[in-house]
């Protein structure tokens, strides 16, 4: 078995195989994020849990990354988040499992580009927050 200590060509082709699915599964988090963020349906702590089950059984995902990759992006079971039809809320906290972390940016960037479109045609006009 190969040292990914002792060998720094596994360790790098290792990163560049994580950083690929990673991408891959940002792309896939931010289509199925945009279908709601289009009808303006608030981010939910139940959406954030529908969102990452869609993402991580997508089968083009699956069939482009072996079952370890796979593992490295599931959310661990001790770390349970509420199932409710609040709004999502991490409060300052910056270590979200990686679909949580790509929905949220996605709805952030969302927010910000209408915050900007809305204040670039009227200068008086506040956002909207998502689903108001």
């Amino acid at each position: 078995m190969n040292n990914l200590i002792s060998d720094p060509t596994d360790h790098a082709l290792a990163a560049l195989r994580y950083q690929t699915a990673a991408r891959d599964l940002e792309r896939i988090v931010r289509n199925i994020a945009a279908r709601y963020i289009v009808q303006q349906v608030p981010l939910t702590w139940r959406l954030l849990h529908a969102i990452e089950a869609e993402a991580l059984a997508d089968l083009g995902f699956a069939s482009r990354h072996d079952a370890l990759m796979l593992g490295l992006f599931q959310r661990p079971s001790d770390l349970p988040y509420p199932e409710t039809d609040e709004g999502v809320d991490f409060g300052t906290s910056t270590a979200l499992p990686a679909v949580f972390a790509f929905a949220v940016s996605a709805y952030e960037e969302a927010a910000r580009r209408a915050a900007q479109s809305t204040s670039a045609s009227s200068g008086l006009k506040r956002a909207r927050p998502w689903g108001g």
